[in-house]
């Protein structure tokens, strides 16, 4: 088969996500593939160079996962012209300065979220993407899992009728550090690093409810650091800065009327729910409910007619009342579909729109959700710019 190759500068992938979700299951899986499919019937292979500041554990990465090439030295990477994506997954506050250098350099850039620590940064790296002609994205992931993909099929089918609300629960105990080992960075906790669950998840929150349900318009939000100190990677207690917990109300356009959502986002709560993440949406003709992988709907011939009574032990299987959505078709890593996408973009100049401007929308929910909370308030979005 015809291939083409495609050098894509992979920075910061020594991380947990960096390594698992888009160095092993996004580009060694499509380079395992034989790569992405072209409308010109070629092949893209990937041939990434991972760069970081740790030698020792960037070539015992390479080296595990068949990967060639390595460096500490990003500048050098950059200047590369053969190397045409630079991709970033280091951590939020260095980001901006990255991707601007990747800008200057001539790269296309694909990237992690937040794409900044503030929207004013956040705009200006789309406006810099744009002028500078080069293709960009930002990774929204969650648009890909099997759950959103059942949820998205329903809600374009038509399967609510008017949709009346959604009701959001994300999250798990992330233990503090002490007796058992954290399963988050240290940083997630400190303000002061750019950490907090409001700008981690937020940012997922807004491409989420705008591709499902419609544009959000205002947000109330409740934050909250419930753990004051935790235990870091080498067991040092230190203060939590940053907030754990973080309790939000949206307003939605949606196409026939206002859709209000709530979404729960804790690093505190222990799980008794079908999934780490689950999204109710309730209509006027159906009901669903999604986690990650799978979607179970309730429609309104099929809804119990229950008789408030606490004096007897309820008699309705609440859950036996649900029907579970099949698998009529494959899922692929969500990463790894829209890593496919990006690169689609590129060659064949397929729409593509989750780019810098989308990304931006994201961080400007965070700041919004944080100045809800400081000014206790509901707080309004304005529309970016173009």
């Amino acid at each position: 088969m015809n291939t083409v190759r495609l050098g894509i500068i992979m920075n910061g992938v020594t991380g947990r996500m960096g390594t698992n979700q888009h160095l092993v299951r996004s580009i060694c899986a499509i380079r395992a593939q034989g790569g992405v499919a072209l409308a010109d019937g070629r092949c893209a292979v990937p041939d990434p160079i991972l760069v970081g500041r740790n030698a020792a554990r960037l070539e015992r990465l390479a080296a595990d996962n068949g990967v060639s090439r390595w460096t500490t030295d990003l500048d050098r990477a950059l200047a590369n012209p053969e190397d045409t994506i630079y991709f970033d997954a280091a951590s939020t506050g260095l980001r901006p300065r990255l991707v601007r250098n990747a800008i200057a350099a001539g790269k296309h850039v694909y990237t992690e979220k937040p794409v900044a620590p503030t929207l004013r940064q956040a705009l200006e790296l789309y406006t810099l993407a744009r002028d500078a002609g080069v293709r960009h994205g930002v990774v929204q992931d969650k648009l890909w899992l099997p759950g959103l993909l059942k949820l998205k099929t329903l809600v374009d089918d038509g399967f609510f009728g008017r949709i009346l609300s959604v009701r959001g629960e994300f999250g798990y105990w992330v233990f503090e550090g002490d007796w058992q080992p954290a399963q988050r960075p240290s940083w997630n906790y400190r303000k002061e690093d750019d950490g907090g669950i409001i700008v981690d998840m937020l940012c997922h929150w807004r491409y989420v409810l705008d591709h499902l349900f419609g544009p959000v318009r205002s947000v109330s939000c409740l934050g909250a650091t419930h753990i004051p100190q935790r235990w870091d990677e080498e067991g040092r207690p230190y203060p939590a800065t940053a907030e754990d917990a973080a309790y939000a109300t949206f307003e939605i356009d949606g196409t026939d009327g206002i859709i209000v959502a709530q979404i729960n986002s804790s690093w505190v709560t222990r799980v008794r729910r079908d999934d780490l993440a689950v999204f109710h949406v309730d209509g006027t003709h159906g009901s669903a409910v999604a986690g990650l992988t799978e979607c179970w709907t309730q429609h309104r011939v099929n809804t119990p007619k229950p008789v408030w009574n606490p004096d007897l032990p309820q008699p309705i299987d609440f859950y036996a009342t649900w029907q579970k959505m099949p698998n009529n078709r494959a899922y692929d890593n969500a990463f790894k579909a829209e890593w496919e996408l990006f690169i689609r973009h590129l060659f064949d100049g397929t729409p593509f729109p989750w780019d810098l401007r989308e990304g931006a929308k994201g961080v400007q929910l965070a700041e919004a959700g944080h100045q809800s909370w400081r000014e206790r308030r509901w707080v309004d979005l304005t529309p970016l710019p173009e």
